[in-house]
Order: structure tokens, then C-alpha cells, then sequence
């Protein structure tokens, strides 16, 4: 049975301003359930992610400022929200969402995070939205626990993962691959093990074209026995960021493409949502949908 990881508080609490594009967290579950597509069976209340295993990742001291509501003005304009306690704990959830998908996806091919796919935090900041890189810390988790030898990371978001390109920089047993506009947030980009920019108006068949150049090669390359991939739908072509002219059904193409190689491959993953921009919030939602019904119809 496929695993989802969510709990209402990935929606809520959020500051005035961000409810909006946070609106899709509770959303997509409920579409889901009311079209049949999963049922409560399959999604499980994440807990909140202990410290000893955030700070495998995360800088002692950022931690506690965290913990403590201690972190600068500056700081929490890098991030873009404003601290707040529960929007700790709401990062503490969504990060421990993700390592528990890992266990399931070990179990089941595949386990699906709501939220996640924090990837502009670096060690010791957030940036961007991101206070926490909920993949980086669940990466550690299984290399700690001997869970995992070789760890891909497939960042398909439209902005790269510079905090997981910064973190795992130097770590050979987690190979990261991002594929993003090379005109787009972060400006000051990392250098990630493979990055693939992309340039402003991309069309699908380019895009999907890319994505079927690199990915078959880098699972050759790598032999990763266990994969995380953040599916963000900014490449959309109806999105207010993302530059790219990615239609829908590319979209789901993109998601099915990444799934049957893992698949084909026996690699275990587990999915987090990333980033979707678009105006109108069906757009999102439906776009986010297609990463589920697709990990269904092809895990079963």
C-alpha cells in the first residue's frame, strides 16, 4: 500500500500573505480522497523530527535559534516567514514526514510526502521558504542507520537546491541532480554533481528530451539503492515564476518517466511536493495530484 505523509498542520498555521500557495497542502489530500484515489488507509500523521537527528544535517546553533525563536531580522527575511513556534514545529513534522516515507518506501517502492522539499536551507540558514531540508536530514538518517549506501537525489524543481547542493558537497555517498532555470531563484547557484540549466521558454519535448538524456545515465553512473525526488510543478507553463513552457501532460509525462526508471531499477523513493507558483490554485493542486495518481497507477 502507498504511504502519504500529511497532517493539517502542514497548512496551518502560516503567515497572512502565504496562504495562498499554501492552500494546495490540504487540498491534494482532499482531492484525492474524494475522487477515490487513495483512502484514509493510506495516509499516515507524521511526528515531529527529534533533534539529534536534525542536527546530522543542521548546525547546532541554527537548531536553537529555530527552537528558540532567536533568529535576526535578516535571517528571517532570507527565509520569507516571519518565526513563529508552530512554524517550527510544522517544519519539525514535514521533515520527519519525509523520513518516515523513507522506511515505507524501503517496504512499498515508493511513499509520498504532501509537503517537503525544502531545499534552500542550508546547514546552518534557511532561505527561500525553507527553514529545514527535510531530504538532506532524512538522507542522513538512512546513511546513519546503514539504510542506504548510495542515495540519488533528483531535484526536478524549477529553482535548484542550493542547500542540498551545499550540504552534501562534499559527501560522495549522496550524489545530487538538478534540472532548473538557469535564469531563475537562487541566483547565486551552487554546484550541485550534476546540474542541467535550463533556458527561459523551455518547451516540453526539450525538456522531457533532457530529462531522458540525463536521468537513465546518472542511475548507471551512481547505482543509488535508494532515490529522492522533489517533483515541484513551477516548471508549468501557467506558472508566475517558473519561465518555462512546460504544459500539464508533460508535466505527469516528466513524473511517469521518473517513476518507471526507478522502478525499473528497484530503487526505493520517496517524493516530496516542492514548489507551484501558478494563479489559479486548481492548476497546482491538479498538477500535484498527477505525481500521486501516477506513483498509484504505476506502484500499485
Amino acid at each position: 500500500m502507498i504511504s502519504i505523509a500529511y497532517d493539517p498542520i502542514y497548512a496551518h498555521p502560516l503567515p497572512e500573505g502565504h496562504r495562498f500557495p499554501m492552500l494546495k497542502y490540504e487540498l491534494i489530500p482532499g482531492q484525492l480522497l474524494h475522487e477515490g484515489s487513495i483512502t484514509a488507509e493510506n495516509i499516515f500523521t507524521p511526528g515531529i523530527c527529534p533533534k539529534e537527528q536534525v542536527v546530522w544535517t543542521h548546525d547546532a546553533v541554527y537548531y536553537q535559534k529555530l527552537i528558540k525563536q532567536q533568529l535576526s531580522a535578516s535571517e528571517q527575511r532570507k527565509i520569507g516567514f516571519p518565526q513563529s513556534p508552530q512554524l517550527t514545529q510544522r517544519e519539525l513534522m514535514i521533515t520527519q514526514g519525509t523520513i518516515e516515507c523513507c522506511y515505507r518506501a524501503i517496504e512499498n517502492g515508493v511513499a509520498l510526502n504532501v509537503a517537503g522539499g525544502t531545499h534552500h536551507a542550508f546547514a546552518d540558514r534557511g532561505e527561500g521558504f525553507c527553514l529545514l531540508n527535510d531530504m538532506a536530514v532524512a538522507a542522513h538518517v538512512l546513511l546513519r542507520n546503514k539504510q542506504a549506501r548510495q542515495i540519488l537525489i533528483i531535484d526536478l524543481d524549477v529553482h535548484q537546491g542550493n542547500g542540498t547542493a551545499s550540504i552534501f558537497r562534499n559527501e560522495p555517498a549522496v550524489f545530487t541532480f538538478s534540472m532548473h532555470g538557469a535564469h531563475n531563484y537562487p541566483f547565486h547557484k551552487e554546484i550541485s554533481d550534476c546540474d542541467v540549466p535550463l533556458s527561459d521558454g523551455m518547451d516540453s519535448s526539450t525538456y522531457l528530451t533532457l530529462l531522458e538524456e540525463y536521468l537513465p545515465r546518472l542511475i548507471s553512473q551512481v547505482r543509488p539503492d535508494f532515490a529522492f525526488y522533489l517533483s515541484g510543478v513551477d516548471i508549468l507553463n501557467t506558472d508566475k515564476f517558473g519561465k518555462l513552457k512546460v504544459t500539464p501532460a508533460a508535466c505527469c509525462q516528466r513524473d511517469r518517466y521518473v517513476f518507471e526508471q526507478l522502478k525499473k531499477y528497484r530503487i526505493p523513493v520517496t517524493v516530496a511536493m516542492g514548489g507551484g507558483y501558478s494563479p489559479d490554485i486548481r492548476t497546482i493542486v491538479e498538477a500535484h495530484c498527477n505525481t500521486f495518481r501516477t506513483a498509484i497507477d504505476i506502484y500499485g
